[in-house]
């Protein structure tokens, strides 16, 4: 009986040593076996299913259908919204608008990188802070906010205001690169600490660049450009012919899974899907009701029983009532306040509604083309792609070729920081025969280019640049601001009083509502528009980024 007991288990156990070997053999074999040609891949393994990360600060959206652009008031009347229903792919999304402290560690590395001492980068420095001055009143008293608001330890966690949409677009571009240099640095391709240590405005990272051509980051300083953990291991080695074989796959590439897509605002629809939050109205595939706030009901106070009658939002009260009388305050603050100070919405997002409005990337227009496009609508593309130069190679902005632009307001910002690849817009090599674009500006497509204008005829496109110019759908103002040969600036005002309106290319949509708004502005579908070179002391941002992959984090099924 023991002999017969011991050729049992000696039997099971040779079975699951077979079935153990046989599927580890099948999975070794799946990993590294293409399916397409069955060769060894085994160097590109690590890619495989890797699943994206969130960036810092950033929260999860699950995209889905919604309708966008439904208000249940239009006290305005200016009717610049029209119902649609629009489907937006998941993406992330800052879990609070931008704070002080953000920005004074953007603000901190351009002054260490690009010291505003030295004749050359003075610009970038003063390009990049915001604009204090837009506390002040003519007929008030705000020289605090002036003085403190921005750098003041008691401000730190309270949105940044004074930031107008292309100084948004720089610090998101900004993070974007220091998010991915410490990504590569963790990862073993970038030397340690270099982030801070040796970085200067000639040695300076830009992600794009390192894809492109990893030799030429960091000023091409191959001490601080690596080639990974893994191309560490893989030395030159001596070829059939004798001649020397350098490893290949040494740096990290998008295929690696290593680097995260560009933070950057977000759309117009992405801001108005995440601040509805229709999400927590869902019942299986439908909506059971449309929100009128980022929270369930139609109040802006509480009903829940240990907070009932609290303001969920930062806005103003009515008339001269920012914040209710001293010792019972409505909504706790007088001006802006610190972010996460009210309940977040279904999708974890704070200040969805109320303390600053926000920038997004849209460019205005009166109304949402729906019938070009219901899929991720934005009005704003202008595609570029990295200027060659004579070399053959991609050419790289240094210091000596910094270039700027001065706004219509006078302010000087840099177009592009060192680093960075230039960039020219795309042409007829990537346009021809295409249907989906034609050219590289599509800010106007179907609405503000010659061909949408009733006055156009199609007989004489080419016609008088003055008559043009007369018959332009957006007669807006046209400011001019620009150096002549000693340096001085020449500011020229338009004058024009045959002016009809303010849109144009350069107008930016900003949605919710802040300190300074009614409740009517909270919102989510209201929309305004405001010069993208101008700031104000209500107006913040905060960054989003596109996800890559499956719609969802975890696998669903209509039963659910």
């Amino acid at each position: 009986m023991k002999v017969n007991k011991i050729r049992v288990l000696q039997l099971i156990l040779s079975i699951m040593m077979i079935v153990s070997f046989a599927s580890c053999s099948k999975k070794s074999s799946s990993k590294s076996a293409s399916r397409a040609t069955g060769w060894n891949v085994d160097g590109r393994k690590a890619s495989a299913n890797k699943n994206q990360e969130a960036g810092p600060g950033l929260i999860f959206v699950e995209g889905g259908t919604f309708t966008m652009g439904k208000v249940e008031d239009d006290v305005m009347h200016d009717w610049n919204n029209t119902a649609t229903q629009q489907h937006v792919q998941s993406f992330y999304m800052d879990e609070t608008e931008v704070t002080n402290a953000m920005y004074l560690e953007y603000l901190d590395w351009v002054k260490k990188v690009f010291p505003p001492t030295e004749e050359n980068y003075k610009n970038i420095y003063l390009g990049a802070s915001p604009d204090t001055l837009v506390w002040r009143d003519r007929l008030g008293y705000n020289e605090t906010m002036t003085n403190n608001y921005l750098r003041h330890p008691s401000y730190a966690n309270y949105p940044v205001v004074g930031v107008n949409w292309l100084q948004a677009v720089e610090f998101s571009n900004w993070r974007t690169q220091r998010v991915n240099e410490a990504l590569l640095e963790k990862n073993g391709y970038l030397k340690k600490n270099a982030k801070t240590n040796d970085v200067s405005a000639e040695q300076n990272f830009d992600t794009e660049t390192y894809l492109n051509s990893p030799t030429s980051a960091y000023g091409g300083n191959a001490e601080i450009v690596l080639p990974g953990k893994k191309g560490a291991r893989k030395p030159a080695r001596a070829g059939k012919d004798g001649k020397t074989v350098e490893a290949t796959n040494i740096y990290a590439q998008r295929s690696s899974g290593i680097l995260l897509p560009e933070y950057r605002l977000p759309t117009e629809a992405e801001w108005e899907y995440a601040a509805a939050a229709d999400v927590g109205q869902r019942e299986y595939n439908i909506y059971k009701g449309q929100k009128k706030y980022p929270w369930s009901g139609s109040y802006t106070r509480s009903g829940k029983r240990q907070s009932k009658g609290d303001q969920l939002a930062n806005f103003k009260q009515g008339n001269g009532d920012y914040g209710g009388i001293a010792g019972w305050s409505d909504d706790g603050a007088d001006i802006t306040n610190a972010v996460k100070s009210y309940p977040a919405n279904d999708f974890g997002l704070y200040d969805m509604a109320g303390n600053v409005a926000e920038w997004v990337m849209d460019v205005y227009r009166p109304i949402i083309d729906n019938e070009a496009n219901d899929f991720n609508y934005f009005r704003g593309n202008k595609y570029t792609k990295n200027k060659i130069g004579k070399d053959g190679k991609i050419e790289v902005i240094t210091a000596e070729n910094i270039k700027y632009d001065t706004l219509s307001n006078g302010k000087i910002i840099a177009r592009a920081f060192p680093g960075q690849i230039a960039q020219v817009p795309v042409d007829e090599k990537e346009t021809y025969l295409r249907i989906n674009f034609d050219k590289s500006d599509n800010v106007n497509y179907r609405d503000g280019d010659k061909q949408s204008s009733k006055y156009f005829k199609f007989s004489d496109s080419e016609s008088d640049p003055k008559k043009i110019e007369s018959e332009r759908m957006y007669n807006s103002p046209e400011h001019n601001v620009t150096t002549d040969s000693l340096g001085q600036m020449v500011r020229k005002y338009d004058k024009s009083n045959n002016r009809t309106t303010l849109i144009n290319d350069n107008i930016r949509v900003y949605k919710g509502g802040s300190w300074r708004d009614r409740a009517y502005w909270l919102d989510p579908a209201q929309r305004r528009y405001f010069p993208q070179d101008m700031a104000t002391d209500y107006i913040g941002f905060r960054c989003a980024m596109s996800k890559v992959g499956p719609k969802s984090l975890k696998r669903k099924s209509a039963r659910n």
